[in-house]
């Protein structure tokens, strides 16, 4: 299986990395990308607000840093497992600590920071490091489209190829020993999604939905039934009509994150 584009987490100080528009395939844009590192190890207190967690560092204090993650985190925030921070000096920030990572109870690395995902794809895109989309020679991000008003995460064009709208999932929930699920709440923006990326399918364009999966130890996922029925049956229905239903899990190995190799999605 085929080990898709890397995200290189080895350097200080936050850039985000320039986003283009359009990347032209003779313009291969670098594999590293600049985020708040070095990391900071700690134990998870609690999480709370949505927003907000406190973490006892190392040294003994106890911090509350921000937990940019607006799901339930259902099977990712047991206190006292182990975490891992990013840190921003910026004086006009209330919080200056960051929660990026989560270890669950057998220390495997769940990425809990939702903002990091769609960068992580980017990369492999742009790479062409994901056999199925290499042919496109252009892509567009948060793209307005739809009747409802949506935005796509990824929008890949050719002359020669359909359009096509790529929507991005972070996936998080464990649902069992080696099976991770999604949604970890209702969701009706992934329903809206859903529908939307099913019209673009009926009019002719290629449609989407890329699953990352983004905890260690998972060898397939399923939609969260018990928790959004109505996402359930949405993400069916679009499989039916012809909306690619795609997983990939996250590689971690060391400070490097990379989309990895595929894994299948359970809809029976």
């Amino acid at each position: 299986m085929h080990e898709a584009g890397r995200l290189d987490l080895t350097h200080t100080g936050y850039r985000p990395i320039p986003l283009p528009c359009y990347c032209s395939p003779l313009t291969t844009p670098p594999l590293e990308m600049n985020l708040p590192l070095p990391l900071s190890d700690g134990t998870l207190i609690r999480r709370y607000k949505r927003f907000l967690a406190d973490v006892r560092l190392p040294d003994g204090r106890t911090v509350t840093a921000h937990c940019p993650n607006p799901g339930s985190m259902k099977t990712c925030a047991e206190a006292g497992w182990r975490v891992r921070m990013s840190h921003n000096n910026n004086p006009r920030r209330k919080l200056r600590w960051t929660l990026e990572m989560v270890y669950d109870e057998r220390d495997l690395p769940i990425l809990i920071n939702t903002g990091r995902p769609n960068d992580i794809v980017a990369e492999a895109l742009e790479n062409k490091a994901i056999p199925d989309f290499a042919s496109y020679t252009r892509i567009r991000r948060e793209v307005r489209y739809g009747d409802e008003k949506s935005r796509i995460d990824f929008l890949m064009t050719d002359d020669n190829l359909p359009d096509c709208y790529i929507e991005v999932k972070n996936v998080t929930l464990k649902a069992g020993p080696d099976l991770a699920a999604f949604p970890d709440a209702t969701t009706r923006r992934g329903q809206k999604h859903l529908r939307e990326l099913m019209t673009q399918q009926k009019a002719g364009d290629r449609a989407v939905l890329l699953f990352l999966v983004s905890r260690g130890g998972m060898a397939a996922m399923r939609p969260a039934d018990d928790i959004d029925p109505e996402y359930g049956r949405l993400l069916r229905a679009a499989a039916t009509a012809g909306v690619e239903v795609r997983a990939h899990r996250l590689t971690f190995n060391g400070n490097d994150l990379s989309v990895g190799t595929e894994v299948p999605v359970h809809l029976d």
